[in-house]
């Protein structure tokens, strides 16, 4: 069309300069045309940018969406189902027999490289999302959970729990304090558990991570096994262990841990739930309470305790 446009100018009967003239206005108009209608374009592509930036901003889901998108990625139920406790074998596996337990293969079969990238996937899956649940940074957290799966290959006992008793009781915050003196990430009261610290430094190592990940990972195993079930253990954990109730510090311990086994499973488990994120929520320990010396029952139920 353009193309007939200028024939028709140079048959017409027009002078050579108003021919000229005709032709310049019209190659810039379109010039113009072409401009205005790609930077009508660039709006259009940056408000549509702008306003997906917002939603992923308002909705961290979506960011988890956009990046996650993979074959491992299974479309999250519609409704959760009911927690069941995790059994004594899963949480603390019998070592393995014979002298392999301690050599180190220099060259890893096809299947143990695939466990331990599948290992290394899994701690990604679960870092990401406790850094996003309880807003810590995530170089921090990858920090914790790596020391929370060394500690629970080293004593036998399932990461996924430990990194469950964690979140519940102090939000990832190693420096968290309860009013009682329960102290670090497990909130172990190093008062009672000095012994346990002596070779980490003293009590004063409650607030290093890796030691109190350590302490609080072999307390909550021994009382597991004392109990006999992981509710029960927790109860005791938790210092309810003579109480009719543990005011439900089980039931979010074993929520957290049921989330945190849809992640390591692949599965897109939101970070954000109608009931906020519990941070030291757990009923005040009887057996802590002790080191306060407030009544004699605090005294009692602590000995049964320890």
């Amino acid at each position: 069309m353009f193309q007939r446009f200028i024939l028709a100018v140079q048959e017409s009967g027009l002078s050579a300069a108003d021919k000229r003239h005709t032709l310049t206005l019209v190659a810039r108009d379109t010039t113009n045309g072409f401009i205005a209608t790609a930077r009508h374009l660039l709006t259009i592509l940056g408000v549509a940018a702008i306003a997906a930036l917002a939603m992923m901003f308002i909705n961290p889901e979506l960011t988890d969406k956009f990046r996650d998108l993979s074959p491992y990625t299974i479309a999250e139920e519609a409704e959760e189902e009911p927690v069941a406790p995790p059994s004594l074998a899963t949480l603390m596996p019998a070592p393995a027999q014979g002298s392999a337990d301690t050599a180190i293969q220099k060259i890893a079969t096809p299947d143990e490289d695939a466990r331990i990238l599948g290992n290394q996937r899994q701690q990604q899956w679960v870092t990401r999302w406790l850094a996003k649940r309880y807003r810590v940074a995530n170089d921090a957290t990858n920090m914790l959970v790596s020391a929370a799966y060394l500690t629970a290959k080293e004593i036998k006992l399932d990461p996924l729990l430990i990194l469950s008793v964690m979140a519940i009781e102090s939000g990832l915050n190693p420096f968290a304090e309860s009013p009682v003196g329960a102290q670090g990430l497990m909130q172990v009261m190093s008062k009672v558990h000095h012994d346990k610290f002596q070779e980490m430094g003293g009590v004063k190592a409650a607030l290093n991570p890796v030691a109190n990940i350590k302490v609080g990972a072999l307390i909550l195993k021994d009382y597991v096994a004392r109990a006999g079930s992981v509710e029960a253990g927790l109860k005791m954990y938790v210092g309810a262990a003579d109480a009719d109730s543990d005011a439900g510090y089980g039931s979010r311990v074993l929520t957290e841990y049921k989330r945190l086994k849809d992640v390591s499973a692949g599965k897109n488990v939101p970070t954000f739930f109608a009931a906020a994120p519990a941070q030291n929520l757990a009923p005040a320990r009887k057996a802590d309470s002790n080191e306060a010396k407030t009544t004699a029952d605090s005294k009692k139920e602590q000995i049964a305790a320890l």
